[in-house]
């Protein structure tokens, strides 16, 4: 029997005057506890009014002492060490072990040994340039676009953007000679981004691995509204990481603030100004990171268009409700189809017939635009390679064999 059942039926006959020592023995016994401890939860009901037992304070680590235990590769007897050089009350080294495996179960991820020591050389690397006046202020390439752009209520996804033709593209690997094609899920894209931009709302664009997710929304932002910037922020494991990555991805100068207190004082001011915040391979953050992100979003003094992409990026959010709840957009980046491929993503495709296409999309490509992406690249080497090459379906499946990985 609980505590609240058990010290209700107490009170119930301590009113009406039939409360007995026998009630008292009686209930101990059944709750599994000693008679003086029943004794002193009457008297906590009647005193104030509480049957439950009294909340204790809950242990919670700060980012920076996070921060110590991922440069200490999760060594907490180094962070127990840190703590009491620094003074003040210190908790208990079995009382850290247990804070730390209670969050790690928990989802939060801890790099190991060898990923501090290389984010710490990193960050050596980034303050000794940035003391050297070598590290300026960088401006992401859709925020140069919409610099020289037109203004749009709704960003334009352009309708054939060749490699290396826009710093929009950049990070998408595309045969030569092949275009990002406006296709129907790039609209979609575009339409979902541009709503929330109209309300600096979230957006979540997801689907399987391949199938253009971060292609549709580098289309959908080569072209922004006047007086917003796009800023893509790399995902790290950490919130100290995440911290840092956001701050660098804004370009902010000076150092790097040696407290989480005036990083985000620093991060909110510079997102007072309208801004496109976007997290690629969302689905790799734990929800701690989640939650940093949220609270950048809710800060009053942020105006911010969230974007979060990613294989699987919806289960990851499906994590943190309170996060999810506010994606104004879940948007699904379907399957690529032949005919898609046909209209312009390369020359090569214009002369193949619509069987052949739906023959190749059904045997190896899946609708998936890294696979038609390679498959291009393949067969452009195997033309080149041989002048009296033909393009029949013996050449196509010797290709399939180097796309496709072996079962």
């Amino acid at each position: 029997m609980s505590r609240p059942v058990l010290v209700a039926r107490l009170l119930e006959l301590d009113a009406a005057g039939a409360l007995t020592t026998a009630h008292v023995r009686a209930g101990a016994q059944v709750g599994g506890v000693n008679v003086r401890t029943v004794w002193r939860w009457l008297e906590a009901a009647r005193t104030e009014g509480r049957v439950e037992r009294r909340p204790r304070a809950r242990l919670e680590l700060s980012d920076q002492m996070w921060e110590v235990l991922a440069q200490a590769g999760g060594n907490v007897a180094v962070l127990h060490r840190h703590l009491k050089e620094g003074g003040g009350e210190v908790p208990s080294l079995a009382s850290l072990y247990r804070v730390v495996r209670r969050d790690l179960e928990a989802g939060r991820v801890l790099p190991d040994r060898a990923v501090a020591r290389r984010e710490r050389e990193e960050q050596r690397t980034r303050q000794a340039l940035a003391d050297l006046a070598l590290a300026g202020a960088r401006e992401s390439g859709a925020a140069k676009a919409a610099a020289a752009g037109t203004p749009r209520l709704v960003p334009r996804a352009a309708g054939g953007l060749s490699a290396g033709d826009s710093g929009a593209v950049a990070g998408v690997a595309v045969p030569a000679g092949a275009q990002l094609v406006r296709t129907s899920s790039v609209r979609a894209v575009a339409e979902a981004v541009g709503q929330a931009m109209a309300v600096q709302g979230a957006v979540c664009v997801f689907g399987d691995p391949g199938r253009g997710k971060t292609a549709a929304v580098r289309m959908a932002l080569h072209e922004v509204p006047a007086g917003w910037k796009v800023t893509w922020v790399p995902v790290r494991p950490s919130v100290a990481g995440m911290r840092r990555a956001v701050f660098d991805a804004l370009g902010l100068p000076g150092r790097f603030p040696h407290t989480s207190a005036l990083a985000d004082a620093a991060v909110a001011e510079a997102l007072g100004e309208a801004r496109v915040l976007v997290v690629d391979e969302a689905q790799r953050l734990p929800k701690p990171c989640l939650e940093y992100l949220q609270s950048l979003w809710d800060h009053p003094g942020t105006r911010i268009t969230l974007v979060l992409s990613g294989a699987g990026s919806e289960r990851a959010l499906s994590r943190l409700p309170q996060l999810a709840s506010r994606i104004g957009a879940w948007q699904e980046v379907p399957r690529l189809t032949g005919a898609e491929v046909a209209t312009g993503f390369h020359p090569l495709w214009r002369t193949v017939p619509a069987p052949d296409l739906t023959w190749i999309d059904r045997s190896c490509a899946h609708g998936t635009f890294r696979t038609w992406a390679a498959l291009t690249a393949h067969l452009q080497n195997a033309l080149l390679t041989a002048a009296d090459t033909s393009v029949d379906r013996a050449l196509l499946r010797r290709l399939f064999q180097r796309v496709a990985p072996p079962l």
